[in-house]
């Protein structure tokens, strides 16, 4: 059956969930994509973790997608001598690329990378932002700075250098053993981070092919620049508030946010919000007021989705927390403002025939009062077009490639459903659509469908017919000879 909203969940896999029960009660409480974190974890063990997803989905019915989200380059200090130093506001404080332990006057940073790009002025982040280094000098191989805000500083910690574009690919060595394994998987998205000019989704994209699609992780303030482009090159976006936040001043992320989501919308690009949206869920069973109204805020902004981290791989409550967000997305979407936020902020249709008929489809719907949108789809384009659109009703995707199902999972408003039998002609997907439709339970016999198609079918990327049906009696309806939905299978 349709989950009773359209605004989709992305929850984390980690040690609090990586068991079958586990993983199906998170996807009975609301979960629609599994993101597996390669910055955590082995590769067996998110090996297993993907098994025990498939084994689940066969269970439940319904396709769900992964994501494999990669760690990115990680820039990291050097260690220190004789354990953590204390760096006070108004010290100098060197970098280079000594190996030699260092001290309470510098430390190495292996990464030439680095210096190469470094100007004097430019700020550096020690610790997850905590201390703050100014650049006064620097040369191909060490930098003096000026200690902004101190703390102390221990072995390998992390660094973030916001202002400068870094000669670094978004993909280190790691990220290309863990490309490969997920790859071979059979992950359906993998998420690129570090992610700061167009040209690394390219590189990024010969790598992968067509064997999973690039979500891109906005979390590098170099990328705002060209973020038009490289939300275009993307098959999916996601607003990564973690690391955009370090490098980023508080008050600017939220404006970057709503950016974000309205230029993906327009680009038909799904897109994620995530990052503490319920992080005091990782040890109490309710959130803050404050993280409900986060949640509910990326809701009202259009967001294709919402995401969990840590509250459902390493918390306490991991199902609570699906639950809690399933909660207060419903809420949301039930609010009559939210509809007339929908409504006020329809994209503008490209000059296409597919992106014309998407819309006159949602106008269709509306107008007749549809049970549904049906979209035949072979790489999801046509349903993705769809719920660009934001329909007042359900999106029913139906596709013959099981990958094409997965990927819609993300989709706002997509209900998809993976069905092995082609449609030849109109009088078969008239059935289909019907007998589909009242399987799924979108609609009752009499109601009416709008149906969108490319013809011939089976042409990837030519919608170019919409048809309105009516749902037949299911008893008109011949049986379908290869069932839409799957046995359920033991626990694995």
């Amino acid at each position: 059956m349709p989950r009773n909203r359209s605004t989709k969940i992305v929850a984390t896999l980690g040690p609090a969930s990586s068991t079958y029960s586990r993983i199906f009660e998170l996807a009975e409480a609301g979960v629609d994509v599994f993101r597996l974190n390669a910055s955590h974890g082995t590769q067996a063990e998110h090996a297993e973790r993907y098994r025990q997803i498939r084994a689940v989905e066969e269970t439940v019915g319904r396709p769900i997608g992964v994501l494999l989200d990669l760690q990115g380059p990680k820039l990291r200090v050097g260690t220190f001598a004789q354990g953590p130093v204390a760096l006070k506001k108004g010290e100098r404080f060197r970098l280079d690329l000594d190996t030699t332990p260092g001290d309470g006057a510098r430390v190495c940073l292996p990464h030439p990378e680095i210096f190469q790009s470094l100007e004097p002025g430019h700020d550096l982040l020690l610790n997850d932002g905590r201390i703050r280094l100014r650049v006064l000098s620097c040369g191909p191989d060490h930098a003096d700075t000026e200690v902004l805000v101190g703390g102390n500083l221990s072995d390998r910690k992390g660094m973030n250098v916001p202002g400068a574009t870094l000669a670094l690919s978004a993909l280190s060595e790691k990220d290309r053993s863990d490309l490969r394994f997920g790859l071979s998987l059979g992950v359906d998205w993998i998420g690129l981070s570090f992610v700061q000019r167009p040209e690394d989704i390219l590189e990024a994209r010969e790598l992968i092919g067509d064997r999973a699609h690039v979500m891109t992780k906005i979390e590098k303030p170099a990328a705002l620049p060209q973020l038009q482009e490289i939300i275009r090159l993307s098959d999916a976006v996601m607003v990564a508030r973690g690391d955009l936040g370090v490098e980023l001043p508080p008050e600017d992320v939220p404006g970057l946010q709503k950016r974000m989501i309205r230029m993906s919308r327009q680009l038909g690009k799904p897109v994620i919000v995530a990052t503490q949206m319920l992080e005091s869920m990782i040890s109490e069973p309710s959130p803050t007021r404050a993280e409900a109204s986060d949640v509910a805020n990326a809701v009202y902004d259009g967001a294709d989705a919402v995401m969990l981290s840590a509250e459902s791989a390493s918390g306490n409550f991991p199902v609570e927390a699906v639950a809690m967000m399933d909660r207060i997305v419903r809420r949301v979407e039930r609010d009559p403002l939210y509809r007339r936020i929908m409504d006020s902020e329809h994209p503008n249709p490209e000059a296409t025939t597919p992106d014309a008929l998407s819309a006159a489809a949602r106008q269709i719907a509306e107008t007749i009062s549809a049970a549904g949108i049906v979209t035949f789809t072979a790489t999801g384009s046509t349903a993705l077009r769809a719920s660009r659109e934001r329909p007042t009703v359900t999106i029913l995707g139906l596709t013959v490639r099981r990958d094409t199902a997965r990927r819609l999972a993300l989709g706002w408003g997509i209900h998809p459903v993976w069905t092995s039998a082609d449609i030849e002609n109109f009088s078969e997907m008239v059935e289909r659509a019907s007998l589909v439709a009242s399987q799924e339970g979108i609609g009752a016999p009499g109601q009416s469908l709008v149906v969108t198609a490319g013809v011939p079918f089976g042409t990837p990327g030519a919608t170019n017919a919409l048809r309105v049906i009516s749902i037949a009696p299911s008893d008109d309806t011949p049986p379908l000879e290869d069932a839409t939905r799957k046995p359920v299978l033991e626990p694995v």
